[in-house]
């Protein structure tokens, strides 16, 4: 494959390369990418600033995998203007460093708790509220695994650098030497978007002459829901001068603040004329200021900046060598590495933070949301990180047993919106049907169940609207029951609630429910229903059977109350991934479907940044054209993604579309929810995943941009003649071999070679 394509804007290494400022930990980055040497080991190749812009949403500062600590560079906002969900666009200046982020995620946001703003100069000069909204601007911005660095060219110029544990964060200042330090700390601070979040109470305690203090109580955001968070913060050294303010007004020596509302916060002051540089160690907690405390204790110990931020970059090591690749290009490969380190940012891992009911097992929250990860995150920690995955699933079964669902989206302690159907039944049946081990599958199923077969209570939260799906087999546009603005998405619901229930007849045939089984199997038919032979989509039906009126199988719908959710008919109508042959059987046979898909993408219908036809480009193996998938795929992955700023089609939706990269790249994508995965086309020579019995070696002999196409195939040395394979195939281990080459073959075209689907061909 050709490079991917490279604009004008530099970042990471490249950037730093070009300013002549990098931070000595990452020196050897730098180094190897101004010397034109490829890196060696897969953090080398990461730019975390990948998808930061063009909505991409991406949290460019530091973190580890998983980590709720996510300290990062928050902006300047522009009044009625785009909001980014990350806090950060590269265009706007600084307004300061918070703690706490959501990644890639679209709609409303969550958390930017805590935020610390750099000043230098005399307290007496700063208006706290006024200063933190202008911001500064900016140069020299770096990022690496773990770590984030940008100067502030305010005051002079103010080098601050951040990276993480798990549940604290850490601070590094660098102020001019002529004038004094001054660290504005925000309590209230929060991302500002639609549904905004809002501060309630904040309260800062200066304690003696190195720590503060904070509890923050907020609302708003992705759900209304409250919570409180608590933060410990431990200079290296003493401040000379501290306060708290209000707004504008500054309090010089007061010790505590405790408020309602916006700008809560206190200050802390420097002598930089013999040490330039302050250090700050900030420990969060869910529970309270102990626990904030101990966390600094046990996730930092006495370790400095420096050591911290090695620790972190070593932990993504060793986290992205679960994938080692060879051959490509290197911006293939930084994209790749990339998007496998975005596709690992949430949800959070909040093990020993559970507040919400007491568990010996690990706990995760900031599920944001599953209508996304579903598809390609879940499964590919199933294959590289199993054992995450199953305490993943795990959560979501204790969050049933806790609150009575199993949420679609949990954030923060509270159920999310429901932007489709109940796709933990997806995870839970993903998780089945490859034999995760530790989850609690008879509460998961009796989770399923309840999805299946009761009212919700709220279905904008969870569960299912389901009196007119029971009775009609489908949901209509003039839904019985409450006629709220979400209550719509009549379509779109029924191709995932069709969906949904073929993942539970899985579920339920496994625990020896067949009765039960057969009724979720009929149900798994929904979606034809709402087939419309004249169009060849799914279209929106009245209670009385009468088809939407004007309709255009091409308008894009994007609200709640619409037929369909963030998407079109056409392309909604690419999404049976239970029945593909069901649909080859409404559009013509094999040449009628592979022309009906032909004219999603030549006619620029496919949306490469939005879920509901995430699995489109891969449905033409099922009509023996696996030829069709490699140029389909390929395709999307050179000119969709790139290595700059704004190299993601859309926004990342917590690593979903970062995590369709990776799958692409590697030659594999799975069907979720199922047990088994397309063969693709690989970009790489030579990939080697570690799976839980060994390791899967992907080769792709010969493979090029031009040589794309499968001629033959091997699985651990025997003939493999279709372009699917189960999880059960690769999970102990073993050897894919392709030969790749330029022209189109006859491989997998054969009627037994094609992947499981309910119907059989006509």
């Amino acid at each position: 494959m050709s490079p991917l394509p490279r604009r004008t804007v530099l970042s990471g290494a490249a950037a730093a390369v070009a300013a002549g400022t990098t931070s000595p930990l990452f020196s050897g980055i730098t180094r190897q990418a101004a010397a034109g040497v490829v890196p060696t080991t897969p953090e080398a190749e990461v730019d975390p600033l990948i998808g930061v812009d063009n909505g991409g949403e991406i949290v460019p500062g530091a973190y580890v995998p998983f980590g709720f600590a996510k300290p990062s560079p928050d902006c300047v906002s522009i009044p009625g203007g785009e909001s980014p969900t990350s806090g950060y666009r590269s265009n706007r200046d600084i307004r300061g460093f918070s703690q706490t982020h959501v990644s890639g995620t679209g709609g409303a946001s969550k958390y930017g708790n805590f935020r610390i703003t750099p000043r230098a100069g005399s307290i007496s000069t700063v208006k706290p509220a006024t200063d933190i909204a202008q911001g500064s601007a900016k140069r020299d911005e770096r990022a690496a695994p773990g770590y984030y660095g940008v100067t502030l060219t305010r005051d002079g110029g103010i080098r601050a650098e951040l990276t993480a544990t798990r549940m604290c964060a850490v601070h590094k200042y660098t102020f001019p030497v002529d004038k004094s330090g001054i660290l504005l700390i925000d309590a209230s601070s929060v991302i500002e978007t639609q549904n905004g979040q809002q501060p309630l109470t904040c309260e800062v305690t200066i304690v003696g002459d190195r720590r503060i203090e904070i509890i923050g109580r907020f609302r708003g955001g992705w759900n209304p829901g409250e919570y409180t968070l608590y933060a410990v913060l431990e200079f290296n050294r003493p401040f000379v001068g501290y306060g708290t303010w209000a707004q504008d007004t500054v309090t010089e020596r007061s010790r505590r603040l405790a408020r309602a509302g916006w700008h809560t916060g206190a200050y802390a002051t420097f002598d930089t004329k013999t040490q330039r540089d302050v250090e700050v160690r900030i420990g969060l907690s869910w529970r309270d200021l102990a626990r904030a405390g101990q966390n600094l204790r046990s996730q930092l110990g006495s370790d400095d900046f420096a050591a911290v931020a090695r620790r972190g970059r070593q932990i993504w090591a060793e986290n992205l060598a679960r994938i080692e690749v060879d051959g490509g290009s290197a911006a293939e490969r930084t994209c790749f590495y990339s998007a496998l380190l975005h596709a690992q940012a949430m949800p959070h891992d909040l093990t020993g933070e559970n507040i919400w009911w007491d568990s010996p097992r690990a706990h995760y929250e900031d599920f944001y949301t599953l209508w996304d990860t579903f598809r390609t995150v879940n499964p590919l920690l199933t294959l590289i990180q199993p054992r995450r995955q199953a305490d993943l699933v795990q959560s979501l079964v204790e969050t049933f047993t806790r609150t009575g669902w199993m949420p679609d989206a949990r954030i923060a302690g509270h159920n999310g919106y429901t932007q489709g159907g109940t796709n933990g039944d997806v995870i839970v049946a993903d998780a089945l049907l490859k034999q995760l081990p530790d989850i609690d599958y008879a509460t998961a199923y009796r989770a399923l169940r309840k999805n299946a077969d009761v009212e919700s209570d709220d279905a904008l939260k969870q569960g299912r609207q389901l009196a007119d799906y029971k009775k009609l087999g489908y949901l209509p546009v003039d839904q019985s029951g409450p006629t709220m603005w979400w209550s719509g998405r009549s379509a779109s619901r029924t191709l995932e609630y069709s969906y949904n229930d073929f993942c539970i007849a899985a579920v339920a045939w496994r625990h020896g429910d067949n009765e039960k089984a057969m009724l979720d199997w009929v149900r798994a038919e929904s979606w034809k229903k709402l087939w419309d032979k004249e169009n060849r989509v799914i279209r929106p039906r009245y209670v009385d059977g009468t088809w939407l009126a004007d309709f255009d199988k091409d308008r894009a719908y994007r609200g709640w109350s619409d037929p369909f959710y963030e998407g079109t008919a056409r392309q909604y109508s690419t999404y049976v991934p239970h029945d593909v042959q069901g649909v080859i059987n409404r559009t013509g046979g094999d040449s009628g479907f592979v022309a009906w898909l032909d004219e999603l993408f030549d006619g620029g219908h496919y949306n490469p940044g939005n879920e509901p036809d995430l699995l489109a480009g891969y449905l033409y193996i099922h009509a023996g054209r696996h030829d069709r998938t490699a140029e389909r795929v390929r395709s999307l992955l050179s000119t969709k993604y790139s290595i700059d700023r704004d190299g993601l089609p859309e926004n990342d939706d917590a690593g979903t579309l970062s995590a369709w990269y990776v799958w692409g790249a590697l030659g594999l994508f799975p069907n979720a929810g199922q047990d088994w995965y397309y063969i693709g086309s690989p970009v790489f020579a030579q990939s080697r995943i570690k799976v839980s019995g060994g390791t899967l070696t992907i080769q792709a002999d010969g493979v090029s941009a031009a040589a794309k196409y499968v001629q033959s195939a091997t699985l651990h040395g025997r003939p493999l003649h279709r372009a699917w394979l189960r999880h059960s195939d690769i999970v102990g281990g073993g050897t894919l071999w392709l030969t790749m080459g330029q022209s189109p073959s006859g491989w997998a075209r054969q009627a037994d070679a094609r992947p499981p689907s309910m119907s059989q061909p006509y």
